[in-house]
């Protein structure tokens, strides 16, 4: 879950370097990152390997609801910043 919260935080991909240093070098970063594509498999987004690193990314089949929901408010972000609510 420590590898999943890294790239999930980051706004840009997470190098093999920074997840070693949060799971320890003896540990395989690539069962980590299969165990992570597998559980993430019925979600709407998805784990996939960008630029040397790892970022999370919303299925392209999610493309056209997302830019749907961005288009009614009016703005880029999918959630109001006075408001709570999502699209």
């Amino acid at each position: 879950m420590r590898v999943e919260a890294v790239i999930f935080a980051s706004a840009e991909p997470v190098g093999r370097e920074t997840l070693a240093r949060v799971v320890g070098r003896d540990c395989s970063i690539d069962l980590r990152i299969d165990d992570l594509v597998e559980e993430l498999r019925d979600r709407p987004y998805e784990l996939v390997s960008v630029a040397g690193g790892w970022q999370h990314r919303t299925r392209p089949r999610f493309a056209d609801t997302i830019r749907a929901c961005s288009a009614r408010r009016g703005e880029g972000s999918l959630r109001s910043r006075n408001s709570r609510q999502w699209c």
